[in-house]
């Protein structure tokens, strides 16, 4: 057996240092949320019988409407953080002596305002969208909801305290 160097060149370090960084930066990007199940799990309390649903009510959906998140978003000053590591870790692989500080620090400075706008960017696309449900028995309905799943304009459904179900 071949011992093992002691340690890593240079360059081979300052390029899994610079893609760790980056795959650490690619964590911050927006994650839709997942579509919640329509209907919803029965309810059981104890060791009793289920309790007796709720009155539904029949309808159509008839607008789907979105919602956009606040128009500026707050940041957790995690993304700016990240940005800042990454771009210094570029920024100095950049140049030597006094140059390669000076790149380091304008890396991290620009790397704090990318991530910083990265962040901002994904916390102000979340947002909901708003159902319109056009009754059986006459009126709207509006409901609120961060996914429409399946539904579409136009589907039967069927809402039970406050649960959307296609029908």
């Amino acid at each position: 057996m071949t011992p093992l160097p002691s340690r890593l060149p240079a360059r081979t370090a300052a390029v899994l240092a610079t893609a760790c960084a980056a795959s650490l930066l690619a964590a911050c990007a927006y994650q839709r949320p997942a579509p919640q199940s329509y209907p919803p799990p029965a309810v059981y309390q104890g060791s009793t019988a289920p309790q007796a649903p709720a009155t539904a009510e029949y309808g159509r959906v008839s607008q789907i409407e979105w919602l956009p998140g606040s128009p500026r978003a707050q940041t957790t000053g995690g993304g700016a953080i990240l940005g800042a590591v990454v771009g210094g870790l570029i920024g100095n692989q950049i140049g030597r002596g006094s140059g390669r500080a000076a790149a380091t620090a304008v890396g991290a400075v620009g790397g704090a305002v990318a991530g910083n706008a990265i962040e901002e960017r994904n916390q102000s696309a979340q947002g909901a969208y708003r159902l319109s449900i056009q009754l059986d028995r006459g009126g709207y309905r509006l409901y609120d909801v961060p996914s429409v799943g399946d539904l579409r304009v136009g589907d039967r459904v069927r809402v039970v305290n406050g649960q959307i179900s296609r029908y």
